[in-house]
């Protein structure tokens, strides 16, 4: 008798103590379900030639290119926070010939999203997006004079519009009426020059100057981007973006396109194959070239600008 009710006493005493301990092990749990997703990429990309007794001519080079992506995204059912920082730099050397960049970026974008819908896939949005390069970039083979350096230039786009955002069909579409742009041009030389579109210098009819170049450029327009990606065939992943820029306070029409396109191929978990391209269109990016042969770059006006991308590398994802 005495034993049956001991043994009743600790349950009593004990069933507090375990609801208690199964209470905080769920809250814990609970606690533990973030809304936060991280991803981290780092691919390093090869390209090589070589020569030996090769009839048809042709010289030695290699090349690589390193990109890294880190990307931090929040989301619960009213709000979307998607945050990315990205960096490519590449490199070429080519027998015979200096050591020359083929790839140099540094990119931030963010945007913070909120929905009253949770039906919604349309979201009120705010985008910030910056852009520059980490050294100097040539018109190759004239290596004695910069075209762009370090934060010359810079571009800062910071706007208020409205986001569509569908996971089921890895879709992306922003739309913004009121977007600012800002160009940096921080080295004075450039700037001075009236490189990538700020007011340059001003000089009296001797050549005196008067007047340095402003360093910055200051744009509000219309701003229309979008992301799309989709699976090919198996282990081919298809990547596009496209954003289109309009200033309202500069021939408001003229249309600034960015438009990237890059198939991804994996081959196992840390081989894979790179295809892509870029367009880029900008009325004040002007093309310049040296037409006389005498050192001198000529500004040519705005053009067209294409580049295109192949190769074989590593790949790791944390």
């Amino acid at each position: 008798m005495k034993f049956r009710i001991f043994v009743i006493f600790t349950a009593l005493i004990t069933l507090p103590l375990k609801a208690t301990i199964l209470k905080d092990s769920i809250a814990t749990d609970q606690d533990s379900k973030s809304n936060w997703t991280n991803k981290n990429d780092i691919h390093l990309i090869f390209t090589q030639n070589s020569f030996v007794n090769w009839s048809a001519g042709g010289n030695n080079s290699v090349s690589g290119i390193l990109k890294v992506r880190f990307v931090r995204n929040y989301k619960n059912s009213h709000l979307s926070w998607t945050n990315e920082i990205k960096s490519n730099y590449g490199l070429n050397k080519e027998e015979k010939r200096e050591l020359r960049k083929t790839e140099d970026l540094v990119e931030i974008n963010s945007t913070f999203g909120y929905r009253d819908n949770t039906t919604s896939n349309w979201y009120y949005s705010a985008k910030f997006n910056f852009k520059t390069q980490f050294t100097n970039g040539y018109k190759y083979p004239n290596t004695d004079k910069p075209i762009s350096k370090f934060f010359s230039p810079a571009y800062l786009f910071l706007g208020v519009g409205s986001e569509y955002s569908s996971k089921q069909n890895n879709l992306k579409i922003y739309l913004s009426p009121i977007t600012n742009k800002t160009t940096f041009v921080y080295d004075q030389t450039l700037a001075n020059e009236g490189a990538f579109g700020v007011d340059p210098a001003v000089y009296d009819e001797n050549e005196n100057l008067l007047e340095e170049g402003e360093n910055t450029k200051i744009e509000f327009g219309t701003l229309i981007a979008g992301e799309w990606q989709t699976d090919v065939m198996k282990n081919i992943t298809m990547a596009n973006k496209l954003s289109l820029y309009s200033d309202y306070l500069h021939d408001y029409g003229n249309v600034d396109v960015n438009w990237e396109v890059n198939f991804d191929l994996t081959i196992n978990k840390y081989v894979k194959a790179n295809v892509g391209a870029q367009m880029l269109f900008d009325d004040d990016d002007l093309y310049k070239e040296d037409i006389d042969n005498d050192g001198e770059l000529d500004i040519l006006g705005p053009k067209i600008q294409l580049k295109q991308l192949l190769g074989v590398g590593f790949a790791y994802s944390f």
